[in-house]
């Protein structure tokens, strides 16, 4: 989770394994939409000599569909390079690394950044982008952060960009949430109505202290609106954009000669993940079509509708917890569709639903993070987005510290259902389950400014508060 290791195949290829996605206006300028990709997950942050990087024959791709068809209109293509400065020693570094082109340094990695619009024209935006190191130590780095800011670039097109390692901003208590969907808050007991949970103690955030590599590109407003308004507010239905990520390899193939000469065959782009909204294929989609689901675009996704109106999940809650979810269990024996969790993942929200707020992209059925540009950030976030009354987190894109796990359970239990049939009651324990982690967890705290993912740990100490 997120989408850590979420599928068999993907889980041995951490370079091109999408962890997590994010999309939101940005709180430093309203005018723009930040998008971020999180790759090379669950990285222990002393891991040299070899230190983590992104991969050189790796297609990072981010995408973003204007019109609701589950295709991309507008995508950023990401490349990287690696370069060795010396090739007789093993160190990462030899001394200090103190700016970005330190000859200390010894691998470097650069990247180049690809305009696609929807006709297909490719158009190169930047080359030769240097990315951040990795945080080796405070030795071999005195500031960090300093190096990281050096490390975001404006683009003459309007987009910033950046690319490197962060701390991992997401949380999660993977061993309650797989031990049979354990809920661990913080309190050892928890009453609901004449009911008692008897938890396994306290919450544990188990990506805390682990860094990912990050994507991040901060977009204007009128490049990724279908009509191109720099600015929109209020009740606009042009306003929904649908937002994913995938990453892609080359196909090879090697043929056996008669003589043992081999030949080479390389063919084109084969996309080895993706992802959309959080947790989608780690638990709606079978394990049996995981690696399935990772190779195909949204636009095919009415392929496993049928685990989103009848998901595993909601089977197992009342079968866990006897007696706490019975008008869920009536539900599920009833076979109706899970209309509501349709609207949240494959189709967006319509008008209608929710007072002053949509963000339906039409009947595609599409696996994607769909944003409303016209809600502007909140002045107080709230963790649980829309089911906590803040029109401007989660399903409603994604922000970094939107508690995503528990607002996808709470949604699986039953909250969401008199969205689309007024005469279910939700059980009073649906409302009440949450992980009991929130954005605190995380011991490196988020930024403040693009590209907001806090400092990556760096094997000593853990990273200040932010600035």
């Amino acid at each position: 989770m997120s989408s850590h290791r979420e599928a068999p195949e993907i889980s041995k290829d951490p370079v091109a394994d999408s962890s997590d996605l994010y999309a939101f206006i940005s709180p430093d300028d309203h005018d723009t939409v930040t998008l971020i990709a999180n790759y090379v997950p669950l990285q222990l942050p002393a891991s040299g000599p070899n230190f983590f990087e992104f991969g050189d024959d790796v297609l990072y791709e981010i995408h973003v569909d204007k019109n609701g068809d589950g295709r991309p209109d507008l995508t950023y293509q990401f490349r990287f390079r690696t370069e060795l400065r010396n090739d007789r020693t093993f160190l990462y570094n030899t001394g200090p690394i103190e700016s970005l082109d330190s000859a200390n340094w010894n691998r470097r990695q650069f990247y180049s950044v690809t305009r696609v619009d929807e006709s297909g024209k490719h158009t190169v935006l930047a080359e030769k982008l240097p990315c951040p190191p990795c945080n080796v130590g405070p030795l071999s780095i005195p500031d960090y952060g300093k190096l990281a800011d050096d490390a975001v670039h404006k683009l003459k097109t309007g987009e910033k960009v950046f690319a490197g390692q962060r701390a991992d901003p997401f949380f999660v208590d993977l061993g309650a949430i797989f031990d049979l969907a354990t809920l661990r808050p913080f309190q050892d007991k928890h009453l609901v109505g004449q009911k008692l949970f008897n938890y396994a103690g306290k919450a544990v955030n188990a990506t805390d202290q682990m860094n990912v590599h990050t994507i991040a590109i901060q977009v204007p407003l009128h490049a990724v609106r279908k009509d191109g308004k720099k600015k929109v507010r209020g009740r606009d239905p042009g306003a929904v954009i649908g937002v994913w990520t995938s990453a892609s390899r080359r196909q090879v193939q090697v043929r056996h000669g008669a003589k043992d000469d081999n030949d080479v065959y390389v063919g084109p782009q084969v996309q080895v993940s993706r992802l959309g909204n959080p947790l989608f294929n780690e638990v709606i989609v079978p394990m049996a079509q995981k690696d399935l689901w990772n190779s195909l675009p949204p636009s095919e996704d009415k392929r496993f509708a049928e685990f989103v109106e009848q998901p595993e999940l909601a089977g197992l809650l009342p079968v866990l917890y006897p007696g706490l979810f019975d008008n869920l269990a009536e539900l599920n024996k009833s076979k109706h569709p899970r209309a509501d969790l349709v609207a949240i993942l494959l189709t967006g929200i319509p008008d209608g639903l929710i007072e002053d707020f949509q963000n339906n992209t039409g009947e595609t059925q599409a696996d994607m993070l769909r944003l409303n540009t016209a809600v502007p950030p909140a002045k107080e976030e709230n963790a649980f987005g829309l089911l906590g009354g803040d029109l401007a987190g989660f399903p409603n894109g994604r922000r970094l510290a939107d508690d995503v796990v528990s607002i996808s359970l709470r949604a699986i239990a039953g909250v969401t259902v008199p969205l689309v049939d007024e005469k279910f009651k939700p059980d009073a324990a649906a409302a009440q389950v949450e992980q009991g982690l929130t954005a605190k967890d995380v011991s490196s705290k988020l930024l403040k400014k693009f590209p907001f993912l806090g400092v990556p740990f760096d094997g000593f100490n853990n990273p200040e508060a932010a600035k």
